[in-house]
C-alpha cells in the first residue's frame, strides 16, 4: 500500500476513535479543541479524518478525556473518571512536547544515518516541512510521524511522553489497565495486604539466575523431606 493511502486510512481510523472517545466522555468539540490548542474547525476535521492530530495533541486529549493512549491504536479501555486537567496549562504542554518530538525525530534520523533530504523523499513530504517538524515549529500529524518512524526503523513508543505529568499519568493508567487484565483470583490475591511478602518474594526470585533458583529449590526440598 502506498504511503499516501496508508496515511489517509490511518487518519480516518483516528477520526473514528477520537469521536468515540469524546462522545463517551460527554465532551463538546469546543472543549476538546480548546484543550489541545486548535480551533473547533480543525478538531472537527480530526474527527472526520480529513486532517490528523499530532502525537502531543493526542496525548493531551487522552489526558483530558482520562483514557489510555492505547485507545488510539484500536483499543476501547475508556475510563469514566472525571478528567484531572485544571492544574496544568495543557496547550503549552502540546507545544513543549512537539519540540521534544521534533528533537527526538532529528536524533533518530541522525542515528539512522539518513539525510533530511532522503527522509523527506521517502516520507513523501517537502524537505522544508520536515525541517519545521524537527525544529518543533510545526506539529506532526500522527500518521505522518508513524510513517517517518517506520522509515527510520524506530518505534512509536519511544516518542510517547513518559516523564512529564501526562506521561506519568499514562504510566499509572497502563498499570491499572494491566492489573484489571489479570485473572480475578490473581487480582484478589495481589489486593490483600497480607500477601505482600509473597509478592516481594516472587519479585526477588525473578532476579535470581537459574543456578541460584535451582539451589533455592533444592534447599526447600531438603527442608520438606
Amino acid at each position: 500500500m502506498e504511503t499516501k493511502t496508508r496515511i489517509t486510512l490511518r487518519s480516518k481510523t483516528l477520526g473514528v476513535l477520537i469521536h468515540d472517545a469524546r462522545t463517551a466522555s460527554r465532551m463538546s468539540i469546543n472543549e476538546c479543541a480548546e484543550v489541545i490548542g486548535v480551533t473547533s474547525g480543525i478538531f472537527r476535521s480530526y474527527e472526520n479524518g480529513t486532517k490528523a492530530p499530532s502525537l502531543p495533541e493526542l496525548e493531551v486529549l487522552a489526558f483530558f478525556l482520562n483514557l489510555p493512549i492505547s485507545h488510539f491504536w484500536g483499543q476501547e479501555a475508556i475510563s469514566d473518571n472525571a478528567p484531572p486537567t485544571e492544574p496544568l496549562d495543557l496547550p503549552r504542554l502540546v507545544g513543549l512536547r512537539q519540540r521534544m518530538i521534533g528533537a527526538l525525530l532529528r536524533q533518530e534520523r541522525m542515528n539512522a544515518s539518513i539525510s533530511m533530504k532522503a527522509l523527506a523523499k521517502q516520507g513523501d513530504i517537502p524537505k522544508s516541512r520536515l525541517k519545521a517538524y524537527e525544529l518543533g515549529e510545526r506539529s506532526i500529524p500522527l500518521p505522518v510521524l508513524e510513517i517517518l518512524i517506520s522509515i527510520l526503523g524506530s518505534q512509536t513508543d519511544r516518542f510517547i511522553d513518559k516523564n512529564g505529568p501526562i506521561g506519568q499519568w499514562m504510566i499509572r493508567q497502563k498499570a491499572i489497565e494491566d492489573f484489571l487484565n489479570l485473572p480475578p483470583e490473581l487480582r484478589e490475591f495481589v489486593s490483600q495486604p497480607i500477601n505482600r511478602p509473597y509478592i516481594e518474594l516472587a519479585h526477588n526470585l525473578s532476579d535470581l539466575s537459574a543456578d541460584k533458583l535451582r539451589s533455592v529449590a533444592e534447599g526447600i526440598l531438603d527442608i520438606t523431606f
